[in-house]
């Protein structure tokens, strides 16, 4: 199943709130994404079913292996391209939203390039 951009986004903030608080809640990602408890559950449900997540006895949502492998690709390319873009002299603010916008589109052939560009500097 291809993950759409949404469901990319949501592994990506499950895999922050995960680094950050080590137990993460829909309420949890719904605060942070600024989304409604209705819309995370909706799509806690479809990460569920596509095997991305489980949320165990206490309702805490843990990345399966495959959504912690997408979850952290995500988030390279979000961190990378943040950095690229901050380094061409865009300001930090709207280098992360371009980031955003971006590291679900790129390709990999692009990003690689980018990400070994980012190595040499």
């Amino acid at each position: 199943m291809r993950l759409q951009e949404s469901g990319e986004m949501y592994l990506e903030t499950i895999l922050i709130l995960t680094n950050k608080n080590k137990i993460v809640r829909s309420l949890d990602v719904a605060e942070y994404m600024g989304f409604s408890k209705p819309s995370v559950s909706r799509a806690v449900s479809l990460l569920k079913s596509g095997g991305y997540i489980v949320v165990d006895g206490n309702g805490y949502l843990i990345l399966t292996d495959i959504g912690r492998e997408v979850a952290e690709k995500i988030y390279e390319r979000h961190t990378i391209l943040t950095e690229f873009f901050i380094s061409i002299g865009v300001n930090e603010e709207t280098a992360t939203d371009d980031a955003c916008k971006i590291e679900h589109d790129i390709s990999d052939e692009s990003f690689a390039a980018i990400k070994k560009h980012m190595k040499k500097s």
